[in-house]
């Protein structure tokens, strides 16, 4: 049987010392290996927004990865404070632009980190900036350990699509984000959260397949983590 085609979209560097003076594009061979083990087919997309439609023709789902902050004007906002590094290359255009081709299909779309934030703002919802600087006793949630451990407790919420993909209540996940859900985006539900109350996990009910997680299930520490990234392959052939 053919294994279904997964477009994941990487990262940009315009060029220097390291690897090569001239612009590139660059993501952790994680995501590729954890489609693999999931039963998908990895493909990355260069940012050519003239290209999304041949993308979306080709693609059976879309993995938006983790990667800098998207503008704050995205979601109606200025920038606060000087926390910001935002995503360079055209990657922010092209992201919301190959999101909404593909939810425009119900294509299966999941988002991990930023790609969790880019459904969030995509749907009309808003982000914390900087979590240290707007959530009060917030924990540390820009990787107080490496990314391939654990750094703090999560609970699934009951009810939602993703505790009926995972059949988890809690775990320790990774993350690695300094920013996060502030305002829900319209028909989105929160489907995980972490001991401070920050949103880990939102998903929509309407389409076949769109979950976001704030954590990195590439990494593949956990039950949960394959579990979601099975969901996700299968999804593409129902």
């Amino acid at each position: 049987m053919k294994k279904p085609l997964i477009g994941i979209v990487m990262n940009y560097d315009k060029g220097g010392e390291y690897f090569s003076k001239y612009p590139w594009y660059a993501l952790r061979q994680h995501y590729f290996n954890a489609i693999r083990n999931a039963g998908g087919a990895p493909i990355a997309l260069p940012y050519h927004t003239d290209a999304i439609p041949e993308y979306i023709e080709a693609i059976d789902g879309l993995l938006i990865t983790g990667g800098e902050d998207y503008p704050p004007e995205f979601y109606g906002e200025e920038p606060v404070g000087k926390a910001l590094d935002i995503l360079k290359g055209g990657r922010a255009e092209f992201d919301f632009k190959i999101l909404e081709a593909a939810l425009a299909q119900d294509m299966p779309v999941l988002g991990i980190c930023a790609g969790q934030q880019a459904i969030n703002i995509h749907f009309g919802g808003t982000l914390y900036q900087h979590i240290p600087d707007d959530i009060p006793d917030a924990l540390n949630h820009m990787k107080p350990n490496p990314p391939h451990e654990t750094s703090h407790a999560i609970e699934i919420l009951p009810g939602t699509l993703l505790h009926q993909w995972t059949k988890i209540d809690a775990c320790d996940v990774n993350t690695a984000h300094h920013q996060s859900v502030k305002k829900v985006g319209e028909g989105l539900v929160v489907n995980a959260l972490a001991p401070d109350s920050v949103v880990e996990g939102i998903e929509h009910p309407g389409y076949r397949f769109c979950l976001g997680v704030e954590w990195h299930p590439e990494f593949e520490i956990d039950t949960i983590d394959r579990r979601i990234m099975k969901s996700f392959v299968d999804a593409t052939q129902s």
